[in-house]
């Protein structure tokens, strides 16, 4: 057996019980901050708590208003040009007014030419348009009534197109139709100011085709408002008793418009953000002053997706297409169709035959063009009433 001094004996017996009250000293100070840790974790809990209540009642604040006015300015501008704002900003104090004194685009199919050649001749010019109510804009485009879109060119499949391009602006331009087979780099050449160039080419390929400004930037040259349709008539088109060309675009504005006109914003344009998307150059037009039609006829659409960058995705609501030649192709048509995207720098023919009065609009269903300006509306015999939405 060990044996130990007397005093290590007597340490020895000592330890154990002071360990035991040194242990329990320590339990009872970490129950206390255990305790004191719970207590601030429960307040923050009901502070965090009471933070989400307030922001969940601020934020239900917050969207009550803007959805109560818009239900309002539905109301109020039902069968007026609408949207009233965009992301520019909104357009004028008096947009009902001048939206019901703006001249829309004559979306009518113009007649065909007689003989075998079609002399078509465009003067580019730099200019101001409106594009929505009171909202102007600096356009290299067209001189005459036309602007943007240029005027629509209808020809029988077969003839030949004479063009000449004039250039009335500050700086080069050039045309590039796309319903020619042709070497660009001879056709499609810049034009100086103040000078003029002809061409040809012969309509070979029917259906309906965007045509536009090839000089570069030519994103910046279409947004501009440099763009237009050609309709190539097949030669065994069936019948319609109504014809309409729609062109769909899109605006980016470096300002509202509304002091002064605005002009291109590249960095919007390259993002893809425009201020308005329109038929024919200017927001619901179309909306204010619809395309009409008597019930049972047959109205088509010729369409054409200028971008310069975004597709349509056309579609009449109330309706369906009883004939739709999608992508170009004049040879055979599809039946039965909802929606048909047309892509950018492309074309598509639409017909729809309506038996019952009212108001159909026709919109891009990709909806946010819609709350930016394309739509419109076919007005199918003397409705009553108004469009609620």
């Amino acid at each position: 057996m060990a044996t130990y001094p007397a005093s290590n004996a007597a340490a020895y017996r000592l330890g154990p019980p002071e360990r035991d009250r040194g242990s329990g000293a320590l339990v009872k100070v970490v129950a206390l901050l255990l305790g004191l840790a719970v207590g601030v974790l429960a307040v923050a809990a009901v502070i965090m708590m009471q933070a989400a209540d307030e922001a969940r009642d601020e934020a239900k604040a917050a969207s009550a208003a803007p959805v109560a006015a818009a239900t309002h300015d539905q109301a109020m501008d039902a069968n007026v040009a609408l949207p009233l704002e965009s992301f520019a900003g909104k357009v004028a104090e008096n947009a009902e007014e001048l939206a019901k004194a703006h001249t829309a685009y004559d979306a009518t199919l113009p007649a065909l030419q007689a003989g075998d050649v079609v002399k078509v001749n465009m003067v580019m010019k730099d200019k101001t348009v409106e594009i929505a109510p009171g909202v102007e804009y600096n356009v290299w485009a067209f001189d005459g009534d036309s602007t943007a879109p240029g005027p629509i060119v209808h020809v029988r499949e077969g003839q030949t197109v004479e063009f000449t391009l004039v250039n009335g602006g500050a700086i080069p331009h050039s045309m590039d139709f796309h319903a020619a087979r042709i070497a660009p780099n001879k056709a499609f050449r810049d034009v100086a100011p103040g000078e003029s160039f002809t061409f040809r080419f012969k309509a070979d390929d029917p259906g309906v085709f965007m045509y536009h400004c090839g000089t570069k930037p030519v994103l910046a040259h279409i947004a501009n408002g440099m763009y237009g349709a050609i309709v190539v008539r097949p030669k065994d088109m069936p019948p319609a008793d109504n014809e309409y060309a729609l062109v769909a675009s899109e605006w980016y504005l470096n300002g509202d418009g509304l002091s002064k006109p605005a002009s291109l914003s590249m960095e919007k344009a390259h993002a893809m953000t425009p201020d308005w998307t329109t038929f024919n150059g200017y927001a619901n037009q179309y909306v204010t002053h619809p395309l009409t039609a008597e019930p049972g006829e047959t109205t088509r659409f010729w369409v054409v997706a200028a971008g310069p960058t975004l597709d349509t995705n056309f579609h009449v609501v109330g309706t369906i297409f009883d004939r739709a030649w999608v992508n170009q192709d004049m040879t055979t048509f599809q039946t039965g169709v909802q929606t048909v995207g047309v892509p950018a720098g492309g074309g598509a023919v639409f017909d729809v035959k309506i038996d019952e009065p009212g108001l159909y609009p026709f919109v891009s269903h990709a909806f946010a063009h819609v709350d930016l300006g394309q739509v419109g509306l076919l007005k199918v015999g003397d409705p009553e009433g108004t469009m609620s939405h």
